[in-house]
């Protein structure tokens, strides 16, 4: 057997720590984003002996993970026992440690043995891996805990549509291990057991009634703009799913007895269109074109909420960086074969948030009751998309040679592509700074290398 052993000291009290490591969605906030690892099913938990059952992808590999919660001491330590997986037989201990009255050493001590045939030459790697993966679980440990911290409210209720997709699941996990009760919406048969409230909005039907008394909303649900050439039925689409089904989510909530307080509502940085090198603010005017258009309107329904008393915040959301998804996600496998290269001219403003980022500042809209109205959900510092080609293909340690022209990216993606791709928008997040929002992820090589892994801070 083999011993690997990783120790993070955190600015915050052993209770603390360990409540967050055994609240709900703990598990997921700390799979690695680079990885595509996926939770098959769950039973029990980390007191009782509980089962996990992962998958993992690495390419043509495909890994099944068995794992057994053992070894639970309450503020202590507790193990997982690997009943199957690729390093044999493997014990993951969790060791947890006060270091005085505010701050606690987590130790991770991993015994495993010898890796199964089919990826023992990789197993020179492990150990590299390992130190990869547990220095990203420390530093999001330690972010969002802060985030957390700074919230000194009540624990909150918060209804989520969207809460499967990309940031909808991100934001539901985060809420859940700092202690709030996330209700999601859904549009398949609702799990009661869940909190689960139901809604069609291709049918315009809603259980409404089940938001009554809630702390807020957050509506990300809606057709992926970025999903496909924008065919005039696609057009049709997304805009029938974002303007109305924020009609109908809305219209619901203004009949409620008690309607949420709060009402966090998707937009985009679309809303401005292609405006160059302009410096764009909360207070600018909307562009020209499907996107402006759509954006206004979609805004414009969620508004409506403030009849009812309800405080309406629009986050204007940019490119959203993490490998698990979206737009970086669709991009990382040409980068990664060193394919990659700058969008036509590569002079037009990429306007970025980190993934944490983002879901920190959906919770700081959630907290901040002076926070209203349309928010930029960008980082301060855009850059280029040249700029940011090249720094993605560094952080893979990859050429960007192969640049797309314009002329191709039109005739592959026609005027998705276009707005989406080679339009510049150059947008700053005042709103939020001026809330008081600070964000951890300022520069573009900052976040890539926490997102891909790459980052190498001391863990101390």
């Amino acid at each position: 057997m083999k011993t690997f052993i990783h120790e993070a000291e955190l600015p915050f009290p052993v209770r603390q720590v360990w409540e967050w490591h055994m609240r709900p969605g703990a598990l997921e906030r700390l799979l690695p984003p680079w990885e595509d690892v996926r939770i098959l099913s769950r039973g029990g938990g980390i007191d009782d002996g509980g089962r996990i059952h992962l998958r993992v992808r690495r390419g043509p590999i495909r890994v099944d993970v068995r794992v057994r919660h053992t070894d639970f001491e309450p503020e202590r330590h507790f193990a997982d026992e690997q009943s199957s997986g690729p390093l044999g037989p493997c014990v993951h201990r969790h060791e947890f440690e006060p270091r005085g009255t505010e701050a606690c050493l987590v130790r991770d001590r991993v015994e495993y043995g010898r890796p199964e045939r089919g990826i023992r030459a990789l197993a020179s790697t492990i150990e590299g891996e390992m130190k990869r993966y547990f220095r990203f679980r420390a530093r999001r440990i330690r972010h969002d805990l802060a985030r957390h911290s700074a919230y000194a409210g009540p624990p909150l209720r918060v209804a989520v549509t969207g809460s499967g997709g990309f940031i909808g699941s991100a934001l539901s996990h985060f809420l859940t291990t700092g202690g709030h009760e996330v209700v999601p919406i859904v549009r398949t048969p609702p799990d009661r057991a869940c909190g689960e409230v139901h809604w069609d909005p291709r049918r315009g039907r809603i259980e409404g009634e089940r938001l009554d008394g809630l702390d807020a909303v957050v509506h990300l649900a809606g057709e992926s703009i970025s999903g496909g050439r924008w065919t005039a039925a696609r057009k049709r689409e997304i805009w029938r799913s974002r303007v109305e089904g924020t009609r109908l989510l809305v219209g619901a909530l203004n009949q409620l007895r008690d309607p949420p307080r709060t009402l966090v509502s998707a937009s985009a940085i679309g809303y401005y269109g292609d405006r160059g090198n302009e410096r764009l603010a909360e207070g600018s005017g909307p562009g020209v074109g499907f996107l402006p258009d759509l954006c206004r309107e979609w805004e414009a329904e969620a508004l409506k909420a403030r009849r009812s008393g309800t405080r309406v915040v629009a986050l204007r959301t940019g490119l959203v960086l993490s490998p698990a998804g979206g737009a970086l996600g669709t991009m990382l496998p040409l980068f990664k074969l060193g394919v990659g290269g700058r969008l036509g001219s590569g002079r037009q403003f990429v306007s970025w948030i980190d993934h944490d980022d983002m879901v920190a500042l959906m919770h700081h809209a959630l907290v901040t009751p002076l926070l209203r109205g349309p928010v930029n959900a960008t980082s301060p510092y855009p850059v280029a998309n040249a700029t940011f080609a090249t720094r993605l293909g560094r952080a893979l340690r990859r050429p960007t040679l192969l640049p797309a022209p314009s002329l191709g990216v039109r005739g592959i993606f026609g005027e998705m592509g276009r707005a989406l791709l080679l339009q510049s928008a150059r947008v700053l997040p005042d709103a939020a700074l001026e809330s008081g929002f600070r964000f951890e992820f300022g520069g573009v090589d900052e976040s890539l290398a926490h997102q891909l892994g790459r980052a190498t801070p001391p863990d101390r």
